[in-house]
């Protein structure tokens, strides 16, 4: 398993590459109702990538992470979305709904499997 430094760091250059991307193929994306969808999606996966950059920057600081940590994330990639369509932002709000959900799920059965091994009885 990668540890926080790294996994801060290919977070960060995944969040680069995917920004880049979708700013060369803005017009691209904007072009149909499927492209502007999937825009909305990519947008998504930036706030997955900066949400997990901005934990493990906490984590390896010591710090404790929050709320406010998802809405930097979601601010960001709002942002990202907006300039390529007005509905890349619509959707990529509910597509990151969608993975900060399953990520809670993910994140909820890892812990308890990690504290049942750690339980003594």
């Amino acid at each position: 398993m990668a540890g926080s430094g790294s996994s801060m760091l290919y977070s960060f250059l995944l969040f680069t590459v995917i920004l880049s991307l979708q700013e060369m193929y803005r017009g691209k994306l904007a072009s149909s109702e499927l492209f502007t969808i999937l825009g909305g999606f990519i947008s998504s996966l930036l706030f997955l990538v900066l949400l997990t950059f901005i934990g493990n920057f906490q984590e390896a600081n010591g710090m404790r992470t929050s709320w406010g940590a998802v809405i930097l994330a979601e601010a960001v990639a709002l942002i990202a979305a907006s300039t390529v369509h007005r509905v890349c932002i619509t959707t990529c709000f509910l597509f990151s709904a969608g993975l900060l959900y399953e990520i809670n799920k993910i994140s909820g059965v890892t812990v308890s499997k990690t504290e049942s091994k750690t339980k003594r009885y």
